[in-house]
């Protein structure tokens, strides 16, 4: 039996490695088509007409009264290397505005300079009161089920779990 040379197994993994470095691309969102999008048209358009030509929005503004809010088309282009954090490369947000009769208002166009980049506070929430170590989580506990007011198993309330007795 004839083993292969060291050359092709070295091909081998560099290979597997590169491909690994590939850059993954992803589409999130709505498909703008450019000539659809020009073709609402202010004080012309209405929500039904737009509704039709564009479909249903992404987003929808919740803030109105009576659900009359802004419609958001957004489109996003991301793209990232094996197991990384996806980013943004490019992002387009259509906002349509309508007046309280239904009809277009405004169109504004957005990009990916309006992306919001937010970063966590560590690996904890910070809250207010004690602070509490391993021993204390793990045992902080014995001695309160079952107490004062606790209803018995469960702690369910005075009836054993809001049931009523017979």
């Amino acid at each position: 039996m004839r083993f292969p040379s060291a050359a092709l197994v070295a091909g081998l993994i560099v290979g597997v490695a590169v491909g690994g470095c590939a850059p993954l691309r992803s589409h999130q969102g709505y498909v703008i088509d450019a000539d659809l999008v020009n073709s609402v048209q202010p004080g012309v358009d209405t929500r039904q007409s737009v509704a039709q030509v564009l479909g249903q929005p992404s987003v929808s503004g919740q803030f109105a009264p009576d659900g009359q809010g802004d419609w958001y088309y957004v489109a996003r282009d991301s793209r990232n290397y094996g197991f990384q954090t996806p980013k943004v490369k490019s992002q387009i947000t259509i906002q349509i505005s309508f007046d309280p009769a239904g009809n277009v208002t405004a169109i504004r166009r957005g990009d990916v300079s309006q992306v919001a980049s937010i970063s966590p506070y560590g690996k904890t929430t910070p809250t207010l009161g004690r602070q509490r170590g391993f021993f204390q989580d793990l045992f902080g506990n014995i001695g309160t089920v079952g107490a004062a007011g606790g209803g018995g198993p469960g702690g369910g309330g005075a009836n054993g779990g809001g049931r009523t007795n017979p």
